[in-house]
């Protein structure tokens, strides 16, 4: 092997940390950045955009677009042994770059790698071959969705406000209620590390930012207390607020 295809010196540099996630960018020419992650046993480098191994399935961005091109062609559409292969390569992909761009605070970056795991397990679902293979993937949705509701809060932090990050959070809570209550173990959710960490966060940023109850929660209680004349006013300052957002 020649010497120049060694990748031993960037190893030396750049020594393994068992304690965190070793990442970082990388600038390879004028317009091409690339992310690297350290390994215990050497290096990942994944492209940016498109799928991180960088390959265009059939000529698709991923290996997801190229599957939905694919059902188009045919309403019954069946996974077949070689696609639910393919399909789990995808997935350990876009898992290893969300977790790089958390780690890089890389906020909307991380959102649309964890949208695409989930518009993939959506499609899984419908045109799986196998129930427990679905169930092999299904398992994480709700580790996928709290890394989504997590850097979208935390983009919002950075991009609005430490209210706007709580909103996040408290509707992302309730959606990751309803995926507990669908899979009839609602019971646990409360208890839930996914739960408790997103709740600390929120409180966290309550604390940190001096956040007093959301408008939406303020209108929550109004309801609750059935001050329905104070609820419309809330209601109709939300829909201020997100037409402004919109703008």
């Amino acid at each position: 092997m020649s010497r120049r295809q060694s990748i031993d010196q960037i190893l030396r540099e750049w020594p393994y940390d068992p304690g965190t996630v070793n990442v970082r960018l990388v600038r390879t020419g004028v317009d091409r950045e690339v992310i690297q992650m350290r390994i215990d046993m050497g290096l990942l480098q994944m492209e940016t955009t498109g799928r991180p191994d960088g390959d265009r399935p059939g000529g698709y961005e991923t290996y997801f677009d190229y599957l939905v091109s694919q059902t188009f062609h045919d309403e019954d559409f069946e996974l077949s042994e070689r696609q639910c292969h393919e399909v789990d390569r995808e997935f350990v992909q876009f898992y290893h770059r969300r977790i790089c761009w958390l780690t890089l605070r890389r906020y909307a970056r991380a959102i649309a790698d964890a949208e695409h795991t989930l518009n993939l397990m959506d499609f899984c679902a419908e045109h799986s071959p196998d129930e427990e293979w679905t169930m092999s993937h299904e398992q994480y949705r709700p580790f996928v969705l709290f890394h989504r509701i997590q850097a979208s809060a935390l983009d919002q932090l950075d991009h609005q406000s430490a209210e706007a990050a709580v909103h996040t959070i408290n509707v992302g809570l309730e959606e990751l209620r309803d995926l507990f209550a669908q899979h009839e173990v609602e019971e646990m959710f409360d208890e839930s590390e996914l739960a408790v960490r997103l709740s600390e966060l929120r409180e966290a940023l309550r604390d940190r930012y001096q956040v007093g109850r959301t408008l939406q929660e303020q209108l929550e209680d109004a309801v609750a207390r059935e001050q329905y004349e104070l609820a419309a006013q809330l209601r109709d300052e939300l829909v201020r607020r997100q037409m402004r957002l919109h703008r």
